[in-house]
């Protein structure tokens, strides 16, 4: 700053983490239509457990997809399908099977089929990858 006041070191990085996450909330909001619109039901948005957190559940029939929204404002360093590498892939199976744990045999959900999607937001087009891994 030119007036010489001292600047917070974090003060920049909140503002770049409020920007990804604005744009990571734009893209799960995209993804959810989507799959809305293709006639899924949505069961959890951010479902969150101390592992980790799996963006969006959704149901269509007997299969429930565990979806990972990856939301890029350019594919300058890759789509957001090709960061989503084994360990990620390995937490959201680890997260799904807890999911799928603790759903009650009243709840009608014991069985189902199990799918991992991606969808990929990249400057506002959305590619919702099934079966993804």
């Amino acid at each position: 700053m030119s007036d010489g006041a001292p600047v917070s070191p974090d003060k920049g990085d909140r503002s770049a983490s409020t920007g990804c996450q604005m744009l990571g909330a734009e893209g799960e909001a995209l993804a959810a239509t989507w799959y809305e619109d293709h006639d899924y039901e949505i069961l959890e948005r951010n479902w969150r457990r101390r592992e980790g957190e799996v963006d969006l559940i959704v149901r269509h029939g007997k299969t429930v997809a565990f979806c990972e929204v990856m939301t890029r404002s350019s594919d300058r360093f890759g789509t957001g399908a090709e960061s989503v590498l084994e360990a990620k892939q390995r937490r959201i199976r680890r997260l799904a099977s807890r999911w799928l744990s603790e759903i009650t045999p009243a709840s009608g959900r014991t069985r189902v089929e199990v799918r991992f999607d991606v969808a990929s937001i990249t400057a506002g087009k959305i590619e919702v990858i099934e079966n993804a891994f």
